[in-house]
């Protein structure tokens, strides 16, 4: 049974392609600018950076928020959760490079 309550609100999101790569994020708690090409994006709003690598086709990625190492202290990060960001760096990176190289020889 649907029932409408005050756990409901009200959500806007427009984004406005600049140019291939680069977008226009607009929504009711600001806007922002998202970077990247098909499956992998970084965002970069008020609230701060997130880097987010998806599954094309498939609906799923996987999403998180960056901090500034002027945020973190150094012995915040332990050894395997910054290998894993390293890696995820990295295959963000070949994701991004991958979308350029296609969209330059097409």
């Amino acid at each position: 049974m649907f029932i409408i309550g005050q756990d409901m609100g009200f959500r806007f999101n427009r984004r406005i392609s600049i140019f291939k790569g680069l977008r226009l994020n607009l929504s009711k708690s600001g806007p922002s600018v998202s970077v990247g090409g098909r499956g992998a994006w970084l965002t970069f709003g008020k609230k701060g950076t997130r880097a987010t690598v998806g599954i094309p086709g498939t609906g799923m990625s996987w999403s998180e928020k960056i901090e500034s190492t002027s945020q973190t202290e150094s012995t915040s990060g332990s050894l395997p959760s910054t290998l894993i960001r390293l890696i995820l760096a990295l295959g963000f990176l070949g994701i991004v490079l991958y979308a350029l190289f296609q969209a330059v020889t097409r």
